[in-house]
Formats: structure tokens, C-alpha cells, sequence
């Protein structure tokens, strides 16, 4: 069989990336029409090699063989090597038409692989540093995309991105846990508020987790706060997607906020949507 062509490459990862439900858009239809797919590779790239480190029931070595592959091909990429794997055509592609760095790629793929080997974080610092590879680097390759990757852009994307991926963490505490014994909260911070591994175990939704929550739910709000301007120096529609986005995640931080029990994730509805959108098309009207 003969190697997949540049467009179906590009057709498979824009399955990939609209396959999968997010709070935050991916591939959304708010971005410019010319950052679609290269942004839906980009996805399908990430999303794949993410599901090396979470989906099934393989072994951990397994996944990090196939992470391990991954690196490979990556290596092959950057060496003009040949390819067959459609998510690495495509990005070839992407990489060659855009001149996107290749250290953001490797940054996730070392996140990604320290999802299989590491399921505890000392302190926040920690958790700081598997934010700048988990999630920093997809917010960095969108404004190489755009040509907008600035040193104030770069900087208020990280915080933006590091909120959302914190956000994502106070949204799935269950879920880490019973799919991936993890725990993404401080380790020193939950023994300050008297929280344990038995809370999780328990599903023990009580005033001392209120508390450990409510410092991460602080901490996220003032991150994505602080890279908020980022939304309001880019323009078109590529503005109004970072605004949405971070729209998005002040929504959810209410929603979390609010929230009796501590395990239950949020979901955004209809309504919750039309006001992000509202909102970030009409920015001078309104306060996040």
C-alpha cells in the first residue's frame, strides 16, 4: 500500500481533531480560515500521542515505546527523512510551510511521557513545569502560525495556557484518579489543608478540600488574567478566538467556584456559550 497523499494526511487529522469534545475549542470555525488545519494537525499530533500515555490498558512500557516512536519520527521529520505516518506527513507539511520550531513538539512529547512514569507532584513548581510542556507549547506554535509570536505574546500565551491546563485539572480530580491514579494537585499544599489521597479514594467533598481548591482556583484566575491582554493586541478573528478561549476559561473557573461538589465536572451550556462569544465579540462592553 502506498503512503498516504499531503491531503489525506491533512483529511485524517481534521478527523482526529473534530473526533474529540473539549471545553476549548479546537479547529475552532472562529479562526481564520487559513489556521484550520494547520491547527487541526497540530491537535491530532498532540491528541494521539496523548492517548499513548492515557487511553487502553497497555502496559507502561508499551506506552512509552510507543511515545519512544513518536520522538523517532519526529527525529526522522527534522532529518528530512521519509515518512508514512499520516499525522507526520501532514505536519511536515505544516512545519515546512510555516517555519515552525521543532522544540515545542519534543516539549510535548516529554510532558506525555511523564504522564506514564509520574503520577505526583511535590509542589507547584512541579506542576509549573509539566504546564510549560503539556500545554505552553500549543498556544506558542499558533502565534508561529500567525507570525505574532512576540516576546508579550509568547509570555501572556504561557499564562493563558498554563490557566487553562490548571483549570483542567480542578475539572477532572475524579477522573485523573480512577483512569491514571494521578494527582495534579500539590503535594505540600494538600497536606496544609488536610487533604489526602482518602478524599479521592472517598469522593470526601469537604471544607478542607474547599479550601486546597479555592487556592487553585485563585491561582488560575490571576494566570489567565494577567495574559488576558493577549486577546486584546491580536486582531480578526484570531483575537476573538484567544478572547473566547479565555472567556471560556473565567467561565469555568465560576462554574468551579460555585460548585457544592468538588468532583462533579462542569459542563458549559448553551447559554454559558452564547455569553463567551458575546463577550469576546464585544470586549468594551464588558467585564470578565
Amino acid at each position: 500500500m502506498s503512503d498516504p497523499s499531503v491531503d489525506d494526511a491533512y483529511r485524517h487529522c481534521l478527523r482526529l481533531a473534530r473526533g474529540h469534545y473539549e471545553n476549548f475549542p479546537v479547529a475552532s470555525r472562529l479562526l481564520p480560515r487559513r489556521l484550520q488545519k494547520p491547527i487541526a494537525v497540530i491537535y491530532a499530533f498532540a491528541r494521539s500521542a496523548d492517548d499513548f500515555a492515557d487511553e487502553g490498558d497497555l502496559p507502561e512500557e508499551i506506552r512509552l515505546s510507543l511515545l519512544d516512536e513518536y520522538v523517532a519520527k519526529l527525529d526522522a521529520l527534522r532529518d528530512g527523512q521519509a515518512l508514512s505516518d499520516p499525522v507526520f506527513i501532514a505536519l511536515r507539511d505544516v512545519i515546512d510551510r510555516h517555519a515552525l520550531p521543532l522544540k515545542p513538539f519534543y516539549d510535548l512529547l516529554s510532558a506525555f511521557r511523564q504522564d506514564v512514569t509520574k503520577r505526583r507532584y511535590a509542589d507547584f513548581d512541579e506542576v509549573l513545569d509539566y504546564c510549560r510542556r503539556s500545554a505552553n507549547p500549543v498556544g506558542r506554535l499558533v502565534l508561529h502560525l500567525c507570525g505574532e509570536a512576540t516576546a508579550d505574546n509568547l509570555r501572556d500565551s504561557d499564562a493563558v495556557c498554563t490557566a487553562l491546563q490548571l483549570i483542567n485539572f480542578g475539572q477532572d480530580l475524579a477522573q485523573d484518579y480512577d483512569e491514571n491514579q494521578r494527582i495534579y494537585l500539590p503535594q505540600d499544599e494538600m497536606a496544609a489543608c488536610g487533604v489526602s489521597e482518602t478524599h479521592l479514594i472517598e469522593r470526601r467533598s469537604d471544607a478542607a478540600l474547599r479550601k486546597l481548591l479555592d487556592i487553585q482556583i485563585a491561582r488560575s484566575r490571576e494566570l489567565i488574567m494577567s495574559g488576558a491582554a493577549l486577546g486584546a493586541r491580536l486582531k480578526g478573528r484570531l483575537g476573538l478566538e484567544i478572547r473566547a478561549t479565555i472567556n471560556g476559561g473565567v467561565c469555568v473557573l465560576n462554574a468551579l467556584a460555585r460548585r457544592d461538589n468538588q468532583f462533579i465536572r462542569p459542563r458549559l451550556r448553551r447559554r454559558d456559550w452564547l455569553r463567551i462569544f458575546w463577550q469576546a465579540a464585544f470586549p468594551n462592553k464588558f467585564r470578565l
